[in-house]
């Protein structure tokens, strides 16, 4: 069988100290992009990323940018040692939230620098929004999107309680005002979930309470040009592919009060061809969720050099 393949890249979760050095170190292409990203920001974010702290690293507005010039800095890479470039090998990119822009930037839809620069802006105007209004998270195990809807809907009792992550199966996170979280925490368990945990956030993120945000991000939006990705980005919103350059603003617009539909997302990929889906940048968290969702899809991680040889190698 001919293998299809999908690129993903993660979202907030996924920062570490140390992510990519190996790529800064040894390779050119690599160190350009940090160094990009670092001339967009005014910041020296790649000394964050390999030597800074942790908790300094996971602030919303550092973790956006630094986890997107990760995972770009390995495209780069990949471009480079297998002499092709990204439509050459991929059929769809996707991405987790922040990965989202990553995958446009990976797909030649947005400048590095023009994505640093949008990442710079969402980052900070959802950390504000967060602060300003008394949201929470929680991730809600063992229950279908049907049982979450239902749990968010008598958890609301006026306030915003919607579903902001469909991550995998039996793993929903749920956003709005706390004290409608913290009644969901009770609902939840009456509803059959197995456990609904707070999650450590500044805000009520992917809900209508950073709805601010959203409209930071569409003014910045409208100062930069896309253009049509290489190959299709699947969109976090519909669960669709999408090429068209102002669908793709409207939707990252409304991408950051809505939720990820990451679950349906893989699901399209696999009803659209794709028989391995590789997750590149750090961590490998969207590589344990596509293993639920769909245990028949090939995966693979590209984390480290080595890594990125035995994609080349094995796909290539």
């Amino acid at each position: 069988m001919t293998k299809k393949i999908a690129l993903v890249f993660p979202g907030q979760g996924s920062q570490k100290v140390g992510m990519g050095k190996n790529f800064y170190d040894n390779f050119l292409e690599a160190k350009e992009v940090f160094q990009e990203v670092d001339e967009v920001l005014k910041q020296n974010l790649a000394q964050l990323i390999f030597s800074g702290e942790q908790a300094e690293l996971t602030k919303t507005e550092n973790a956006q940018p630094a986890l997107m010039a990760v995972s770009l800095a390995m495209v780069k890479v990949l471009n480079k040692l297998s002499g092709k470039n990204i439509v050459d090998y991929t059929a769809y990119v996707a991405g987790h939230s922040l990965g989202e822009y990553s995958a446009l930037a990976a797909a030649d839809a947005l400048t590095i620098k023009d994505c640093a620069a949008l990442l710079q802006v969402r980052g900070t105007a959802m950390r504000d929004a967060g602060n300003k209004t008394s949201g929470a998270m929680a991730a809600v195990i063992g229950v279908d999107t049907v049982t979450a809807q239902k749990i968010t809907e008598q958890a609301a009792q006026g306030d915003i309680c919607q579903i902001a992550n469909d991550n995998s199966i039996g793993q929903i996170v749920i956003s709005g005002h706390k004290s409608a979280i913290h009644r969901a925490v009770t609902i939840g368990k009456e509803l059959g979930a197995k456990k609904v945990i707070p999650l450590p956030v500044s805000g009520a993120f992917h809900s209508e309470l950073v709805a601010e945000a959203a409209a930071k991000v569409e003014a910045k939006l409208a100062e930069i040009e896309l253009t049509s990705p290489t190959v299709p980005v699947i969109s976090n919103v519909t669960a669709a592919a999408v090429s068209e350059t102002s669908e793709i603003k409207n939707l990252l617009v409304k991408q950051v009060t809505s939720a990820v539909r990451f679950r349906e997302s893989v699901e399209n990929l696999k009803k659209l061809g794709v028989t391995d889906i590789i997750e590149i940048g750090a961590g490998n968290v969207l590589t344990g969720l596509v293993k639920r969702i769909d245990p028949e899809i090939t995966l693979a991680n590209i984390r480290e050099p080595e890594e990125l040889e035995t994609f080349i190698k094995d796909y290539l």
